[in-house]
């Protein structure tokens, strides 16, 4: 894994010290991508051929329309796999650009207890039958490079295995069991009939990378996300699916081993004018976040660039800036890759304007502009979890480290459309303000030996005492050349301002005292700016 643990504990416990001049926005460089798009306009048609070319170090797969596409388009945009083919294709292409979702993994062998869909049952399948429908499937995906199952045919939550006590369809021994070892059979069992859909591909000789659709350890769970803290999410075994676990109920066992990556699902459920759906983006980064937290095994999460729901043939897309920053953000919580779905019965005779997807593509082409950031090694600089920033519906910001500098992508989801977002970003003894209008995609690298030292000679000394603090900051400044008026404000460290005040600095030393309102515990910056300079002060609030 990333150094994760190492890199959330120095974005919030670093020793920070600079100064900045003034209030305004610092570039490392003009991050103005050297194309500027100017969208689709025509219904069912993506305009690959004005993108420029390029490429990404990571497994994007691509799943969505061609519209007519027969030269592999997607791979020369940002995608490294076709899962959705056109023309000649797949024969046209090397394994290594192929890949497969395997739809009907449990439900294309009949009648089965299996692929009932309101019994989902493991007992009294043919096992035969189902054998020789997966060794004929391994026959076509012998020369795949990504192979992932569509198997969606368990009960997920423990009341609903349950309820199949009742059910007579469920063999009478199962149903003569104590609650406990019903639970712990029907797992045990549902696990070897998802671990031998991977095992009869293995034995046929299919070595794609093999991974399964949203079976992973934290599974997509819109609603109740903040109702556990992120600690909760991340070490509470209660929180992490079956599956994936062994019969101790530890992460692990067969089906688990059996994957070569974590595929979760972190489709978009709300559209943006639904108040829930500006979560979206830490939703998405949660899904993310959460499962590297359980597993070092690759995340390559599931986008859809539609509102969910696969069955409603009015279902819209989701927002430009949306679909620009899904392209971005994953890769910013530790993503290797990403897979862009569409419903394979879409577009059929609708007539849609796909501007989302130039939005996605154009995002990838962005990001592509930072390449050099994003190959080999590299630290992520997360400074706080998706599920706070979804609990406190903040600007979210994230950053990669390489080789004395970082990258920066910062979204405001929850901003209006021409409001003006400032926040501060950091790392180590490094910190700069950026600003954003509206929910516009930030992305700009900066030299992180690029410290600014104001000379500003009216405030020339600050202090700021007792540190950690509790329930009020004692402030001593110092001013040259008379009175200096001095604006203090204290922000979190996700730049949030939650206290804020006009202060006088005298000639000499002035003392000031400064109540603290109820705050959570936590790193938080007191910064006092007067006429061109600001000095940005380090303080850790105790609860």
């Amino acid at each position: 894994m990333t150094h994760y643990t190492n890199i959330y504990a120095k974005a919030f416990y670093s020793i920070l010290f600079i100064l900045l001049l003034g209030t305004k926005v610092l570039h490392g460089q003009n991050c103005q991508p050297g194309y500027v798009l100017n969208p689709v306009t025509a219904n069912n048609n993506i305009e690959w051929g004005k993108f420029p070319e390029f490429s990404l170090p990571f497994q994007i797969i691509y799943s969505g329309p061609r519209f007519g596409d027969t030269q592999s388009q997607p791979l020369k945009h940002g995608f490294s796999h076709i899962a959705a083919f056109s023309g000649p294709e797949p024969a046209s292409l090397p394994a290594s650009k192929l890949a497969m979702l395997w739809y009907g993994v449990a439900t294309s062998s009949g009648n089965q207890p299996w692929a009932d869909n309101a019994l989902r049952s493991p007992w009294g399948n043919d096992t035969a039958a189902y054998r020789s429908y997966w060794d004929n499937y391994a026959g076509t995906v012998t020369n795949v490079g990504i192979v992932c199952l569509d198997i969606e045919r368990m009960q997920r939550e423990d009341r609903d295995i349950l309820a199949l006590k009742t059910n007579t369809q469920i063999p009478q021994n199962y149903r003569n069991l104590s609650d406990a070892d019903f639970l712990a059979t029907y797992k045990r069992d549902m696990r070897w009939w998802y671990t031998e859909a991977i095992n009869r591909l293995r034995l046929k000789g299919v070595k794609a990378s093999l991974t399964s659709y949203s079976d992973v350890p934290v599974r997509n769970t819109w609603l109740n996300i903040t109702t556990n803290s992120w600690q909760d999410w991340t070490t509470n075994l209660a929180r992490t699916h079956y599956l994936t676990q062994d019969n101790a109920g530890k992460i692990g066992g067969s089906f688990y081993n059996g994957m070569d990556f974590l595929s979760p699902s972190p489709y978009y459920y709300y559209g943006y004018d639904n108040p829930i759906g500006k979560d979206y983006l830490s939703y998405l980064l949660f899904a993310i976040e959460a499962n590297r937290a359980w597993s070092n095994k690759p995340v390559i999460p599931f986008v859809w660039l539609r509102v969910h729901d696969s069955y409603d043939p009015k279902t819209p897309m989701i927002t430009d800036f949306m679909a620009e920053a899904t392209a971005i953000f994953p890769f910013f919580s530790g993503a290797k890759g990403l897979w862009l779905w569409e419903n394979p019965f879409f577009p059929g005779d609708r007539q849609e304007n796909y501007g989302a997807y130039e939005h996605f593509i154009y995002g990838l082409y962005r990001l592509s502009q930072f390449r050099d950031m994003l190959e080999g090694n590299y630290d992520l600089v997360i400074p706080m979890s998706a599920r706070d920033h979804m609990e406190q519906q903040n600007p979210v910001w994230r950053g990669i480290v390489k080789n004395g500098q970082i990258l920066i992508a910062a979204q405001n989801p929850y901003a209006a459309e021409n409001a003006t977002t400032s926040i501060t970003v950091s790392y180590q003894n490094w910190a700069r303000n950026i600003t954003m209008k509206g929910r516009e995609v930030f992305l700009c690298k900066f030299d992180l030996t690029d410290t600014v030292n104001g000379v500003e000679p009216t405030l020339d000394f600050v202090n700021v005492y007792p540190n950690p603090a509790a329930r009020e900051l004692r402030i001593t400044l110092a001013a040259m050349n008379g009175v200096a008026g001095v604006d203090f404000a204290l922000t979190n460290a996700n730049g949030q301002t939650v206290l804020q005040q006009k202060l006088n600095a005298f000639a000499g030393e002035t003392h000031a005292t400064i109540p603290l309102p109820k705050l959570s515990a936590g790193m938080y910056f007191a910064r006092f700016t007067a006429n061109n300079r600001t000095v940005i002060k380090k303080v850790v609030i105790l609860q």
